[in-house]
């Protein structure tokens, strides 16, 4: 709800006005308003309703009234009753008055601080529609009111243009709204202050002195006194020609962002002399230095350097810029002309005379010791006491204002979309792209300017026609930073442009490029370092590429590129069965990017060898870091071509295990198995269903393995007795594959085994066991950086009947993943907990939010949020869509196939059955779920819950008879049961 004030009364909702009938409610409101968050008493109100005659029971008329207004209002609850009086519960930000005052604070604690100030002025002076309280009785409250506010309008409209004159936006219109104001207020003295500045920054220095002498006149006149002290200083600046002036130029457009960056900038100035703004062609460095320079003190002089063809033209162009003229040393004549006073040199676009822009910086800060210089360019000038200031792409929010403001003034009827993000963020952030998409919006759709921005440098022309031509286009920026490359740094820049997602200095290295090359284009901002990676932006990558395709030589970079990332990936292959695994998983994460890039150029190129050795270790690599569902797409691409090789369909199979595609994938490598591989033999009876065959298939090898193929081989006979439901082996098993994965050092190996034995144990009711598992196997999936196993161990331990421990890991995970899946999976889990307390509202928003975020192969995934919503369903009574996700879920579960999650979606049934008045099936299905699970879950706060419900609707006999039904059926049939039931 907001409320208007300065203006004739104005209620909004949901942004359509509501109605407040009634002069005496309309007059109540205001006044409330006016103090909206703090208690307005009694006699104030009746004041303000009746200011001519009270009523004789005031406090009566005033309760009825207000019973009235808030019947009117949209959300009556935000009018309460208090002690003595009544409160309007209102933040600052839902009443036109408060927001007023609030930004027009905010906007003089700018302009003290000397920071961008004109546009919080702008916005606070936009809420006035008309005079306040225009439509509500003349009450003393509001005459006072009206003239405190009027007073306050008119200190915001002066402190506006301060802030505009401050900032170098020199409106010619700015005299004429001063003389506006003056008329209106003639013997208000800091508007005549403001008209002086005014009048001087557009050059009519006559004028200011003839409007100088008016104001004197007519206060000798009117008031028999002077002008005060700041505007007689202001004179005598005049008279001597000695006012600081600024040499920039007037914006055209509105500076959006960077004002944390102007802050700092500023500082670096005030306690440095030098200070370079260095970054890329196009990231706005130009407009930042502007922005800082007409924040400062004293003279600030432009020298614009990029007309300058030769690094003898550059104190020329200095020259010419202070307004030096004369015949002489010209370095001797800039130091006369700026030695005398604090003063700013702005060198913008240095980088094409840097040599000569550095050379001369240093003679005159030399010589002129109140002189600072701010230079712009895309390498520093370095030279002693220099500052280097990076300046960085646009942040995401400063970044859509900007093609907002910029897309509204091309088609003023343009409207934001959340793909304006996305615009921005595939045009690294850098303004001048933003501003030229931007631009093409007066030409074509936004849809269509969407459709063709993968050809970017086609697309984005047609820049200022006053504009330097390097300027006027995105690929003539970046050409420009280009030719001021060596052949050496052109070449190193266009083979790193195939590389993805970043590199380390050892990539660079493999590649065959120097580290001073690489140090070099870092300086030159065409590289960018991040801790210990480089990056660059997909501009300067889009370009090199570019290059490299129009030579002929693109094919052959991307050959070295996979050449160079198989080298990695071989080098980390045995690493990731060892000891080594945690330090060169993080290795490999980092590269990722890369060695799918080079993955994908062997695979479309032909390159068969390349492909299959390179899919074999990161089939590898995706298994233990999570990344299954990635590992079962390009990895039966790979099969299905025919370039995979044993190995390949060892972590084809175990990665499409994890997503449920396990029977998928059995029919990819059927034409693919080599003789003697019992871990795939042990993997495809799994699908097949023939446990017999698995087991035999593995026993042979177990004595004369080494410890990790042997840990391999326990962990896939664990799994084959699971699906029997044969708890004891298959508890065994997880204990011996635990003790060789342990004694091979794989750290992902342990922590799958350990959840699989807590999940086990709280199957079986062996808490303490289940919890202790747990603990070391959260310590070991931590240490790996799994956030899919996080959220797997944090719901076992929900079984274990540990909730609020497990909540807080859920949303520690929510937190901290770089996996929107992995958040998913854990909103899931902490939609089953909010459903377990009885909140169905928050159960039903997590579980709306995880199906937005999910990736949507993964069958686990699937199956969970159908059990989930077939659960919730239940629990709101919606029986028909209950019934049709938790069939939905269980046939799922049971293709996998996946006992523990077949149980689960089983006592979902049961709960089903139960609520539409068949305990005694429930109890029978529920015993069924123990069976195929291998024990009764009795922690788990779903089959506690169920059991105890079921107890006390049959009593414990009957009860546990129809439990025993399911409890005692083979695997098979339970399975039967509950799929039938």
């Amino acid at each position: 709800m907001w409320i208007g004030v300065l203006g004739p009364l104005q209620v909004i909702s949901g942004g359509e006005p509501v109605e407040i009938g009634g002069l005496r409610l309309r007059a109540l409101l205001a006044r409330l308003a006016v103090d909206a968050g703090r208690a307005v008493p009694v006699e104030a109100l009746t004041e303000a309703v009746w200011p001519e005659s009270t009523p004789e029971n005031p406090a009566h008329a005033l309760q009825s009234l207000v019973a009235r207004l808030r019947r009117a209002l949209p959300d009556r609850s935000a009018l309460r009753s208090v002690a003595m009086g009544y409160l309007l519960e209102l933040g600052p930000a839902q009443v036109d008055l408060l927001r007023f005052e609030e930004l027009v604070a905010e906007g003089r604690r700018a302009l003290r601080d000397r920071r961008p100030a004109a546009e919080t002025l702008r916005a606070a002076l936009e809420l006035w529609r008309g005079d306040p309280f225009s439509d509500v009785p003349a009450a003393p409250y509001a005459a006072a009111e009206t003239m405190r506010l009027g007073e306050l309008r008119l200190s915001a409209v002066e402190d506006r243009i301060d802030a505009e004159l401050m900032s170098g936006a020199h409106r010619p219109e700015a005299v004429a709204e001063l003389e506006v104001l003056i008329a209106a207020h003639p013997l208000r003295e800091r508007l005549r202050v403001l008209l002086l500045t005014a009048l001087d920054r557009q050059g009519r220095q006559a004028e200011a002195l003839a409007a100088y002498e008016a104001y004197r006149a007519l206060l000798a006149d009117e008031l028999g006194s002077d002008p005060g002290p700041e505007l007689r200083e202001l004179h005598l600046g005049l008279l001597r020609g000695e006012l600081p002036r600024s040499a920039l130029p007037a914006e055209l457009t509105s500076f959006v962002g960077r004002a944390e960056e102007c802050s700092a900038v500023e500082e670096h100035l005030r306690q440095d002399r030098l200070v370079t703004l260095v970054g890329p062609g196009g990231v706005g460095k130009t407009r930042l230095a502007t922005a800082v320079a007409a924040r400062s003190t004293g003279t600030v002089w432009l020298a614009e350097l990029d007309q300058a063809a030769d690094p003898a033209d550059v104190p020329h162009a200095i020259a010419a810029a202070i307004g030096v003229r004369g015949a002489g040393d010209i370095v001797s004549r800039l130091v006369e002309a700026v030695a005398a006073a604090e003063s700013v040199l702005v060198l913008d676009n240095c980088e094409h005379v840097i040599d000569s822009a550095a050379a001369v910086a240093h003679e005159l800060l030399r010589r002129c010791p109140r002189l600072r210089v701010l230079a712009t360019s895309r390498e520093p000038l370095g030279i002693t006491g220099e500052v280097r200031f990076p300046v960085h792409p646009l942040d995401q929010d400063a970044a859509v204002r900007l093609f907002t403001d910029r897309a509204r003034a091309a088609n003023p009827g343009f409207a934001a979309t959340d793909e304006v993000a996305e615009i921005c963020l595939r045009l690294d952030g850098l303004p001048l792209a933003i501003e030229l998409a931007a631009a093409r919006l007066r030409t074509m759709s936004f849809a269509h300017l969407v459709a063709r921005l993968a050809d970017r440098f086609r697309l984005l022309t047609g820049g200022s026609r006053t504009a330097m031509p390097r300027h006027r286009t995105l690929r003539a920026v970046v050409a420009w930073s280009w030719e001021l490359l060596t052949d050496v740094e052109r070449e190193a820049l266009e083979r790193l442009s195939v590389f993805s997602g970043g590199f380390g200095a050892d990539g660079a290295e493999r590649a065959g490029i120097a580290g001073e090359t690489v140090d070099s284009l870092v300086d030159k901002s065409l590289l960018q370092l991040s801790g210990e990676r480089y990056r660059m932006l997909d501009t300067i990558r889009a370009y090199g590429v570019e290059r490299l395709r129009e030579t002929d030589r693109l094919d052959r970079a991307r050959e070295r590129h996979a050449e160079c990332f198989l080298a990695l990936a071989e080098l980390a292959e045995p690493q990731l069965r060892g000891s080594g695994q945690v330090r060169w998983v993080e290795r490999l994460a980092g590269d990722r990017d890369n060695l799918t890039a080079a993955l994908r150029f062997a695979s479309d190129s032909g390159a068969s060898d390349t492909a299959a050795r390179l899919g074999a270790v990161l089939g590898h690599f995706w298994l233990v870091h999570g990344d299954h569902a990635e590992a079962v797409q390009r990895l039966g691409a790979l099969l299905r071509t025919g370039s995979g090789d044993a190995r390949t369909t060892t972590w084809y199979l175990l990665n499409a295990m994890f997503t449920g595609q396990l029977a998928e994938a059995r029919a990819d490598v059927e034409g693919s198995r080599q003789a003697d591989e019992p871990l795939v033999d042990a993997l495809i009876a799994l699908a097949d269903g023939d446990i017999a065959a698995g087991l035999a298939a593995t026993e042979p090898h177990l004595a004369r393995a080494d410890p990790w193929t042997r840990a391999m081989l326990w962990l896939a006979r664990a799994f084959l007795h699971g699906f029997t439901s044969d708890m004891p082996n298959g508890i065994q098993d997880l204990v011996s594959a635990a003790a060789d994965f342990e004694a091979s050092g794989d750290v992902w190996g342990q922590a799958l085994v350990l959840m699989s034995l807590a999940s086990a144990h709280t199957a079986a009711g062996s808490v303490e066991d289940a919890i202790a598992a747990l603990d070391t196997s959260r310590a070991l999936a931590r240490e790996l950086g799994d956030d899919g196993q996080r959220v797997w161990l944090a719901g076992i331990r929900i079984s274990a009947g540990e909730a609020a421990t497990a909540r807080a890991e859920l949303l520690e995970i929510i937190a901290e993943a770089r996996s929107a899946h992995h958040v998913a999976l854990a909103r899931l889990a902490l939609a089953d907990l909010a459903r377990q307390s009885g909140d169905l509202e928050q159960a039903a928003d997590l579980l709306r939010l995880a199906e937005e975020q999910a990736t949507p192969e993964s069958r686990p995934f699937q199956i969970l949020h159908l059990s989930g919503t077939g659960f919730l369903a239940t629990a709101r009574g919606d029986h028909d869509l209950a019934e049709s996700r938790l069939d939905a879920a269980l046939s799922m579960a049971a293709a996998m196939p996946d006992p523990p999650m077949v149980a689960k979606v089983g006592v979902g049934k049961a709960d089903l059955l139960l609520r539409q008045g068949e305990p005694h099936r429930a109890a029978a299905l529920l015993g069924a779920a123990c069976v195929v699970r291998g024990g009764p879950d009795a922690h788990d706060p779903d089959v506690a819950r169920l059991t105890r419900d079921l107890q006390e609707v049959l009593g414990p006999r009957d009860h546990r008879t129809a439990y025993d039904q399911g409890r005692e059926l083979a695997t098979a049939d339970a399975l039967e049961l509950l799929q039938r039931w």
